[in-house]
């Protein structure tokens, strides 16, 4: 058996919550060991010995010292964590697409649990939570007081049995109720359709262990359903929380030629120095599986794009979509992004559990730093059913306690085209006939989500029109 510690890069979504993303392997290998200070721990001891003689209650040594690496941790930055048993076996779970839970990526701020995305298709998404809720009580237990993975433990549960979550939202005079069934959640990163004939639509939910696999082959079938060459695609990474770095890197270089930069990571250590390619190598997981983009049509390198992105798309979203922006492959539609870029690394412990480090900062092609400030998109197109307070209300990166500074901070920032604003009381053309079962799934439920693709998702819309657009203009 290996005696080697595995350890996962991950480029997951914002915080440790109900989906966590794992990543490539290395080895630990530490050549110097910092000096202990022996006052601070003398100091620990004093403080463990006055909680174990003098706490109003007896305390065992487990939980003191389990809630004392908690807080170091958790005072660092807030992605890194500490994972234990249960939850290290959620996360690698999680990577491979299938978890128990309700279906939301969630942080700490200000001593309530925030929602920083809900993820497609599961419980939290169909019953309308947004990002930027705040939860107030799991039940009839209050948050306040309870750490992130305590109130992740709790949002857990088997299968079919309910859960009630009071939410506050801004622009709402009353605490929201939503009760939720948790379900096994069962992810399909990847959908896609042809919007039309020679139109592409994909969109990528998270980056999971196969979705360079799963992207490979929706574009294989959708050619061969168009019969001819595409005209233009739409690659759709909204509320995309992250995951796995090399699925985003093999997502890149479906569009990319071979050999260009995708991503490149930089840290204390050696190994958090890395220079990830469009070559195999840098997204095929083991090497005895084959390159799966090997036979892709050729005119996928040459291809108009259109990336949509929105404050919920984070780290390996923002790998993909700044990586194709900067090689000028994409045209990138929609709303800032989050603004994850850091990078953590799993390592496990003795014991069964684990930590999440921030060991690395990534940047661009170009050399952008993303952390705290987020892609800007180079057309800004608003969601039509985001209020102005909705959106001031989108939790970003920078919004965290002690997120990591942006260390290129006060570089000119990309000149921004607005696109015109949809009028307030603009809605989807009616259609001239009776609307069949298609056409009611592409309407928006009563305060529930958009369908994303559908008509009635105006960014998506946009997206499409300039497309055509382009494809005007190169007839010309």
């Amino acid at each position: 058996m290996r005696k080697l510690k595995k350890i996962g890069l991950i480029v997951a979504g914002p915080l440790l919550g109900v989906m966590l993303s794992l990543s490539y392997s290395a080895i630990a290998d530490k050549e110097t060991k910092p000096q202990l200070p022996l006052d601070d721990l003398r100091t620990f001891a004093e403080v463990f010995g006055k909680i174990k003689s003098d706490y109003v209650e007896p305390v065992e040594d487990k939980k003191l010292l389990t809630e004392a690496i908690n807080g170091m941790l958790a005072g660092l930055d807030p992605h890194s964590a500490y994972l234990d048993a249960d939850a290290f076996k959620d996360l690698q779970a999680g990577t491979q697409g299938e978890f128990g839970g309700l279906g939301i990526e969630v942080g700490m701020e200000d001593g309530f649990v925030k929602v920083v995305a809900p993820i497609e298709d599961t419980p939290a998404y169909k019953a309308g939570l947004k990002s930027g809720d705040l939860i107030m009580k799991l039940d009839d237990t209050p948050v306040k007081g309870m750490t992130l993975t305590d109130a992740v433990k709790r949002m857990r549960g088997k299968p079919d049995t309910k859960i009630t979550l009071t939410v506050l939202r801004k622009g709402e005079a009353k605490p929201l109720t939503f009760v939720l069934t948790r379900a096994i959640i069962k992810t399909q990163s990847v959908k896609y359709k042809l919007s039309e004939p020679g139109y592409a639509y994909i969109r990528i939910t998270q980056f999971q262990e196969h979705t360079g696999e799963d992207l490979a082959k929706a574009l294989k079938t959708m050619r061969e359903q168009n019969k001819e060459a595409f005209k233009g695609l739409i690659l759709d990474l909204r509320n995309n929380p992250g995951g796995l770095l090399n699925a985003g890197v093999g997502v890149s270089a479906a569009f990319l030629p071979k050999g260009e930069l995708v991503v490149y990571t930089e840290g204390r250590g050696e190994e958090a120095k890395m220079r990830l390619t469009a070559n195999p190598e840098n997204y095929v997981r083991g090497g005895a599986r084959a390159d799966y983009l090997r036979d892709l049509p050729a005119e996928m390198k040459t291809l108009p794009i259109v990336v949509l992105v929105n404050g919920g798309s984070a780290s390996a979203s923002e790998i993909v979509a700044g990586a194709l922006q900067d090689h000028k492959r994409a045209i990138i539609m929609g709303t800032q992004t989050f603004g994850k870029g850091s990078v953590q690394t799993i390592l496990p412990m003795n014991n069964g559990a684990a930590i999440k480090l921030t060991t690395a900062r990534y940047f661009t092609p170009k050399g952008r730093s993303i952390q705290a400030k987020g892609i800007v998109p180079d057309i800004v197109v608003e969601e039509a059913t985001v209020s102005s307070q909705e959106h001031a209300a989108m939790l970003r990166e920078a919004d965290l306690s002690r997120h990591l500074s942006n260390p290129k901070e006060g570089e000119e920032a990309p000149t921004v085209q607005p696109a015109p604003a949809e009028p307030e009381n603009t809605k989807p053309e009616a259609p001239a006939t009776e609307p069949d079962s298609k056409d009611q799934k592409d309407k928006p439920a009563a305060n529930g989500p958009i369908e994303p693709g559908s008509k009635a998702d105006y960014q998506f819309n946009q997206a499409l029109n300039l497309l055509k657009g382009l494809q005007i203009l190169q007839r010309k």
